[in-house]
Order: C-alpha cells, then structure tokens, then sequence
C-alpha cells in the first residue's frame, strides 16, 4: 500500500472508532458526565468507549502528522478529509455539550426571547436539562447572525432535528472554508494542497467543528471568504462576509484591520469596505430584534478557568501561592494583546497584511483569557494558507488541543489544573528566555566578528 492510501485509510480508521466513541457515549441529552480520568475504564460499556475514543485519536493524529509532507494533489487532500468526516455525521456530538446551548439560545431567540438577558435557568428552554451546568446561567456570549441562524434550526420543534440542522450548518461553514483557502493560499505562495491538508484534515475540523458543531465554523468560514474577497479587492463583499463573521464571534474583527490594508491604495475601497462591516452588523442586529445587547453578552465567555490559556496559567500559579491573580494577568493579557496587534498592523504596512492577519488571529488564541480546544482553528486554518514553511509549531498545538476532551465533551485539562498551570507558566518562561537569547546573542560567546577583531581585546 502505498504511503498516502495509509494515510487515508488510517484516518479514516482513526474516524470510524471515533463514531464508535460517539455512538457509545458523546454528549448526550439529558447532560451526564460519563467519562473522567478517574472512571475512565470502569464506564457502563466497559472498556470499549475509552479504548474507541483513544485509537481514534491516536490515529486521526497520527494519520495528520504523517501526510504533511506527502500530498498529492489538492483532491486528493478534500477527499480525504471528507471521508474521515462522513462516519461522524449521524452520531452524537464529541467533545462537548455546547451544542445544546446552541439549541437552547436558538429556541429562546424564536420564542421572542432575549438570549442576552440570561441563561436557561432563567429564560427556560424545552431542552435544559441537556445544557452543561456550567452554561446553564451564562447568556449568549455570540453574535445576532448566529442567534438568527439557531433560531432557524430551532423552528423544527424536536431537539434531535435541531442538532442536525445545527451541524448541517457548521458543515457549510467547513466548506465555505475548503472553497476560499485556496484563494488566500494561491495569494501568499503556498501550495494549495499543503494548505488544504493542514486545514481541512486537522482533526480539530472533524470531532469539534463537525461532530461538536461549533460555530467557529461558521466564524472562520466567513472571515476566510470575507479575506479572499479582500485579497480580490472586491471590498464591499468582503466587508459583508467580514460582518457576517463579526456577528458569529466578535472574535473576527482583529482580522478587518489587515483587510483594509489589502485593498489599498483606493481610499474609496477602504470606505466600501467599512461601510459594509457597519451596515452588516446593525442590519442584522435590528433583524434579530436584540440591537446591541450582543456586545455586553461577550463578558459571560470568561467564566471558565484553564491553564490552556497562557495569561490564566500565569495567574493560576500565583493562586497556587494564595495570591488571586487571574483577573490580573488576565488583563494583561489583553494588554498585551492590544499592544501586539498594533505592531503587527504596523508592520503589515511594508509587507504582506494576509500573512500578518494570520499572525493577529494566533496571538488572539495565545492571549485570550479563554482557549477551549477548538479555538486552535481560528490561528490554524490562516496560518495553513500564508506559511510558506511548514513547522512544528503549526501542527503540534492542534494535534495536542484534539485530544483534550473526552468523547463526552470532559476537557482533560481540568484533572491536571496545578501541574498544567506549571507547565504552561514553565513553557512560557523557556520561549521568553530563548527569544530574548536569540535576539541578543552573547558577544563573547559568539567570538569575534572579523578576523583580527580579537587583536584589539589584547591586554597592553
């Protein structure tokens, strides 16, 4: 066999006992935790959900890992990740109940009311009790354009065909994706099918984007087309899709600023451009009848505490002494954040935004106050299409994020919270010292710079 058929096959493997997995124990409703490191092997169906779920992983990682450096053709690598989605499709969601919370915020959207205003403990839902008890009091932390999109799947009345519509439309947005990366890729001088293949068969788009439907989906296919459309200089469509994207996750707008650097110098098209983003959002926040009232839900998306976070791992160690820092190093995170994506812009003033778009959306999930798993797509998925390189650092991070959360959506990072805070605050002190050493190289060390130069060292 040879070395791509063993890649496809062994993903596709890696996927069918992934949907074993589901089929056994995903998240399911009502909410019940079925799997945790303690309980792990001693569940209602034995050993075979655990060991599923581990050689899926295993080898839908593994499968990933092997062909980035053997693709054959762009087809090749849609048809592939497209087979190691389809065994996912009629099962549970993996990885995570937040689906449910989808189904929920749509129902109430339809119902006349205000998804901002509260969580299902308060506003009710004929589904709560399949909520995650971490969300039941939290309002929509989303944007109106995904209020509105759930809210349709909702109108079918029955929790099971809300989920698929749910789905339906995070697979939209995965192929939005696959049909506008090779427009960005073909721009920075990739290889389109090293971009597809990176993008679209990391295993985060199968068990989180597809199986979970989360709607980064929908998120990073808007702002991949909203960005090939920049890059086209077709402003006012890439302003739409731009807003579009916003409206999903407010996430998207570190991503505008680039955008308006790629359809310069035409000042005109640089006003299309925001004039379509602004237009987009109240057009469809007047539509969902919410006004601006999304905005103020973002604050509840903080609620949860993970070391996966770099700033919260900081603070995390600190609280491990009795000092609560999190809020602290939280905001400066956020600092630092803003700090970062000025001086990207600023640099993306001389050489190519595209490329520095890509960098601002990874430094947006390195500082965040909050990273779930799946957030890696939103750095991963413009980053496979601008690097002209391939490098570790690009798929070890997705690969590790893919296997943190059991089939029932328990992250494994809540049962190694002191030692993960350590080793992320450890990680980080390590990248610091190597940059700064890199950037500031012992003179002595590194010997002279031209012959003779040592003459002039001699003692007299």
């Amino acid at each position: 066999m040879s070395r791509p058929a063993l890649v496809r096959y062994a993903g596709l493997a890696g996927s069918l006992c992934l949907a074993v997995a589901a089929w056994l124990g995903g998240a399911s409703s009502p909410w019940r935790p079925t799997m945790t490191p303690g309980t792990i092997f001693a569940g209602r169906d034995g050993v075979v959900l655990p060991l599923a779920w581990l050689i899926g992983t295993v080898l839908l990682i593994g499968a990933w890992w092997a062909g980035r450096r053997h693709v054959p053709s762009a087809r090749w690598a849609y048809v592939t990740a497209g087979l190691w989605v389809v065994p996912l499709l009629p099962f549970l969601p993996l990885g995570s109940y937040d689906i449910y919370s989808y189904a929920c915020q749509g129902w109430q959207q339809g119902a006349g009311l205000d998804p901002y205003a509260g969580g299902v403990d308060l506003l009710g839902c004929p589904w709560a009790d399949a909520v995650a008890p971490t969300w039941t009091d939290s309002p929509a932390p989303y944007g109106p354009v995904f209020l509105l999109l759930a809210a349709a799947a909702a109108k079918t009345g029955s929790l099971t065909a809300t989920l698929a519509m749910l789905r339906l439309i995070a697979v939209l947005g995965v192929v939005l994706i696959a049909v506008c990366l090779p427009v960005l890729a073909r721009r920075a001088g990739v290889p389109v099918e090293r971009a597809v293949w990176l993008a679209l068969a990391c295993p985060l788009v199968p068990i989180h984007l597809v199986s979970g439907a989360h709607n980064d989906a929908v998120m990073v296919g808007f702002l991949v087309a909203g960005l090939a459309l920049a890059v086209t200089r077709r402003p006012l469509l890439a302003g739409l899709l731009l807003g579009l994207a916003i409206g999903v996750k407010a996430t998207a707008v570190v991503a505008v600023p680039f955008a308006l650097l790629m359809v310069l110098p035409a000042k005109k098209a640089v006003a299309q451009m925001i004039g379509a983003v602004v237009v987009t959002l109240g057009v469809v926040s007047l539509m969902s009848g919410r006004g601006l009232g999304w905005i103020t839900g973002l604050e509840g998306s903080g609620v949860s505490v993970q070391w996966t976070s770099p700033p919260t791992a900081v603070g995390m160690v600190f609280r491990l002494f009795g000092v609560d820092a999190v809020p602290v190093t939280r905001a400066i995170g956020i600092v630092a954040l803003a700090v970062t994506l000025v001086v990207l812009w600023w640099r993306s003033l001389k050489k190519d935004p595209l490329v520095y778009a890509a960098y601002a959306l990874a430094a947006t999930v390195l500082l965040a106050p909050v990273f779930h798993p799946w957030y890696a797509v939103w750095a991963l998925i413009p980053l496979a299409a601008t690097v002209r390189r391939e490098t570790r650092w690009l798929i070890i991070p997705p690969a590790v994020a893919a296997a943190l959360c059991l089939p029932d959506g328990y992250n494994l990072a809540l049962a190694v919270k002191s030692q993960g805070a350590i080793a992320m605050t450890a990680l980080l002190c390590y990248l610091g010292i190597r940059t700064y050493a890199t950037k500031n190289p012992d003179p002595v060390a590194a010997g002279p710079a031209h012959p003779g130069d040592h003459l002039s060292r001699r003692d007299p």
